[in-house]
Parts: structure tokens; C-alpha cells; sequence
């Protein structure tokens, strides 16, 4: 049988830079928009990004 060694090392955690909920909130929506838009699909209205989100939160899908 052989031996075999293991060595620890200690590690610096290192920790994602933290930006405020509502900085990050905006973003996201931001984005939504963006890409909505860009897509041609409507912000309101039937079928419309909100109705989508409404439909989507209300299923607990979000």
C-alpha cells in the first residue's frame, strides 16, 4: 500500500463586489426593455412585456 499526502492550503474567500438591490433592480429592468424592444414585442397591452411578467409572477414562476 502506498501513503498518500495531502496538503491545506489556506484560501482568501473571495466575495462577489455587492451593489445595492435597487442599482441591480434597475439594471434588470433595464435589460428587460432593452431586449423587448428590440425584439418588437410591445411594453403594454395584450401580449405586451407587463402582461407576460403579470402572467409569469402570478404563476409563482418568478
Amino acid at each position: 500500500m502506498s501513503d498518500v499526502i495531502v496538503s491545506v492550503e489556506a484560501v482568501e474567500e473571495v466575495r462577489p463586489v455587492e451593489l445595492a438591490a435597487d442599482v441591480l433592480d434597475e439594471q434588470l429592468i433595464g435589460q428587460l426593455v432593452d431586449r423587448a424592444r428590440a425584439s418588437g414585442l410591445q411594453l403594454t397591452g395584450e401580449g405586451g412585456l407587463l402582461q407576460q411578467l403579470t402572467k409569469m409572477a402570478s404563476r409563482g414562476m418568478v
